[in-house]
């Protein structure tokens, strides 16, 4: 399958689990062409989440130094938490937090072992202590 229409697919099923909890929920125009913007925005109560989405079968995913340097300038000046979503072929979707990420010469990675080890799962994203969602001023 080709990777866009997979992650293109990913998304929609990351949107619609958000969705169901009563969420406002985004999809990025040029989601997983820019580099400007997270794929996903998840708002509910004047609170919210940014993911960037990958669902790879793959041992690591990575970004390119310019989408981590714009991902992290987005969360600043959004203050909105923002994740790497990766879908894991039959395990679900797990979270990691822009600065759990491993600096390489020509990209930020994480393997899916530390991604593992980690542990950060759909089902206890919103509830890990010290990843509240910040208050958006309106």
């Amino acid at each position: 399958m080709n990777r866009y229409v997979k992650g293109a697919r990913g998304e929609r099923e990351l949107l619609n689990r958000f969705f169901d909890l009563g969420y406002s929920v985004i999809r990025s125009a040029g989601s997983g062409v820019n580099s400007v913007s997270p794929d996903i925005l998840v708002i509910k109560d004047g609170k919210g989440f940014a993911f960037e989405c990958k669902a790879w079968d793959s041992p690591a995913i990575s970004i390119e130094h310019d989408k981590y340097d714009s991902l992290k300038k987005w969360e600043q000046n959004a203050r909105l938490p923002t994740f790497m979503a990766w879908r894991m072929s039959n395990m679900g979707w797990f979270f990691i937090r822009l600065d759990e990420m491993h600096m390489n010469n020509k990209s930020y990675s994480i393997t899916k072992k530390r991604t593992l080890q980690i542990g950060r799962v759909f089902e206890n994203l919103i509830l890990e202590k010290g990843l509240e969602p910040i208050l958006i001023e309106v």
